[in-house]
């Protein structure tokens, strides 16, 4: 039954952390328990794993000096995609602000909504410090993330999370210049039947849009934020501080 299952959705959704973050939104407890229910969280390790690889072969070129001084690795770049009121942004319409960019997608049974719930505590945790950031979510799915259900999506978290999408090629070349990982499987025949494995970082770019850090998805958000007062409060210089790792 319909009721019955949209409370064991809701049971679903306590035990993953969200509840609070969705108490106004009860369809998507019953989303969440449907998608665990169908069979529809599939992982891609492989490639995951090659991301994985990638960001540590980054971290690893960038800590050496002599690399750095005559070809630096850069990750993130220009970009044009669409805000939630329907205007174009660009990488330039956020400098000044520190950016801590998650690629990903409303859909998503497990890893984003608790990814959105760790980075709105660790906005909390910031205080006024949260003044200088900003939060992006890009959507790896633009064909369902319309930017009303992005806005809808984030504001369910804290307002100050920016939902931003754009049409395909706009995704792609974003995701290209942050070497973000993507890959849609089918989970059956209709054209909306399927889930999307994708890479798990969050970007921390400095107010001039250089790439400073990546942090892990499932770092807890005071982690998150000592980690970003940190950044904030110390002198900017040239290079990578690596992968903050959750503990």
């Amino acid at each position: 039954m319909p009721d019955r299952d949209a409370e064991l959705g809701k049971a679903a959704g306590s035990r993953l952390g969200i509840s609070k973050r969705f108490g106004g939104i009860p369809e998507v407890y019953y989303m969440a328990y449907m998608n665990h229910r169908r069979g529809l969280i599939r992982q891609s390790v492989l490639g995951l794993q090659t991301l994985s690889n990638i960001v540590f072969a980054m971290a690893l070129i960038m800590s050496q000096p002599s690399w750095a001084a005559t070809s630096p690795v850069t990750i993130g770049g220009p970009f044009t995609l669409i805000a939630p009121d329907g205007t174009t942004v660009t990488d330039q319409t956020f400098r000044g602000k520190w950016l801590l960019v998650y690629f990903g997608y409303t859909f998503c049974p497990n890893t984003c909504p608790m990814t959105l719930n760790e980075i709105a505590t660790a906005l909390e945790k910031l205080g006024a410090d949260a003044a200088k950031m900003q939060p992006l979510f890009i959507t790896v799915d633009p064909q369902r993330d319309t930017r009303e259900v992005l806005e809808q999506y984030t504001q369910s978290f804290d307002p100050r999370i920016v939902g931003l999408t754009g049409n395909p090629q706009q995704i792609a070349a974003v995701a290209k210049e942050y070497g973000a990982y993507w890959a849609a499987h089918k989970t059956g025949p209709g054209a909306e039947d399927y889930v999307m494995d994708h890479s798990s970082y969050l970007y921390v770019m400095d107010p001039e849009g250089k790439f400073v850090r990546a942090i892990d998805a499932d770092t807890p958000g005071d982690r998150i934020a000592d980690a970003l007062r940190e950044l904030m409060a110390q002198p900017r210089e040239g290079g990578s501080h690596g992968v903050l790792r959750a503990r």
